[in-house]
């Protein structure tokens, strides 16, 4: 037999704490299903990552976020989360992945994981958006070197770094990388550093190419990578360049897949914004929610933690009110 539940929450990560933490308040019986480590998408941050949100913005469960910095690094934020975990003590099962949600008669989901079945009144979907790199769709970007996460800057000391992007996750790899010691070159598809690049980085990096201590390729792309070049289609013509390791940090999206496996309806446009009601973040599937980022569809800068915390009150309203 199945295990039931009243609300199987997916994805472990700072929004589906929060809506178990709603869910134990009104006695629901629930589940957390989390295909990694708890708040796993901050565990594969850069090591060195600092939020743009202060920490009180990242609180869930009225506990106190308290950090020396006003805001916190990637090691403060899982301290944070592990300590609330040791304090709800959340019923959730780690590194299991959901597979498949169907939806089965009026008021019931069947929840197929790699490990088990489970049966559910209700489902969260709160999976963020951090799984699937953008790719950049050109010839050689299967080879080794091109990574599309970024995790501290030691190995690249040294090396000739090309990263693409001018958003944050790229500008901290560039100044990063080029304080440890590597010639780093960035190749941008717009005209200037990304406007919602973190105020204390944006002049950082601005300086540091306008001094040329970074090389920066403005209203560019690259068209192929090679073992040990790049080839970069510039406003003055083609640009070939010695390459060790390339840093296609272009951006991530939700799984769009398992969202209309799951029936959810998808916009037509190029934001693939899913349907949800956002009164009560039920989608066109009665019973199945969305949190956090996912609900953003394409537009990923749409939800943050700070702003998507009140997604776990308005679900866990609209169950318990019905």
């Amino acid at each position: 037999m199945a295990e039931q539940y009243d609300l199987i929450i997916v994805g472990g990560g700072p929004i589906g704490l929060a809506c178990a933490i709603e869910a134990q308040k009104k006695n629901l019986s629930y589940l957390i299903i989390e295909k990694g480590a708890i708040v796993n998408s901050i565990f594969n941050y850069p090591l060195y990552m600092t939020f743009f949100s202060t920490a009180e913005r990242l609180e869930i469960g009225g506990i106190p976020f308290n950090c020396l910095p006003p805001k916190p690094g990637r090691q403060e934020a899982l301290e944070y989360y592990r300590n609330i975990h040791r304090y709800f003590n959340f019923s959730i099962h780690l590194f299991e992945r959901v597979t498949e949600i169907v939806k089965e008669g009026v008021e019931s989901f069947k929840i197929n994981t790699d490990k088990k079945v489970y049966q559910s009144k209700n489902v969260i979907i709160a999976t963020g958006f951090y799984d699937i790199p953008i790719k950049m769709e050109v010839k050689g970007e299967e080879l080794p070197k091109v990574r599309h996460y970024y995790k501290e800057a030691h190995e690249y000391a040294f090396r000739n770094i090309l990263v693409v992007g001018a958003n944050n996750s790229s500008v901290d790899a560039a100044l990063e990388c080029w304080r440890k010691g590597a010639n780093v070159t960035m190749v941008i598809r717009k005209n200037e550093i990304n406007n919602r690049v973190k105020y204390w980085a944006k002049p950082d990096i601005e300086n540091r190419i306008s001094e040329g201590s970074i090389k920066a390729y403005f209203e560019s792309n690259i068209t192929e990578i090679k073992e040990n070049t790049v080839e970069i289609e510039t406003p003055n013509g083609k640009v070939i360049i010695e390459n060790d390791f390339v840093l296609a940090l272009t951006g991530y999206k939700p799984d769009l897949a398992f969202l209309q496996n799951a029936g959810i309806q998808l916009s037509d446009d190029a934001l693939k914004t899913p349907t949800y009601n956002p009164e009560t973040m039920e989608t066109n599937v009665k019973g199945l929610f969305l949190a956090g980022v996912v609900c953003g569809g394409m537009h990923t800068h749409k939800w943050f933690i700070e702003n998507s915390r009140v997604h776990a009150n308005l679900i866990i309203d609209s169950i318990t009110s019905k």
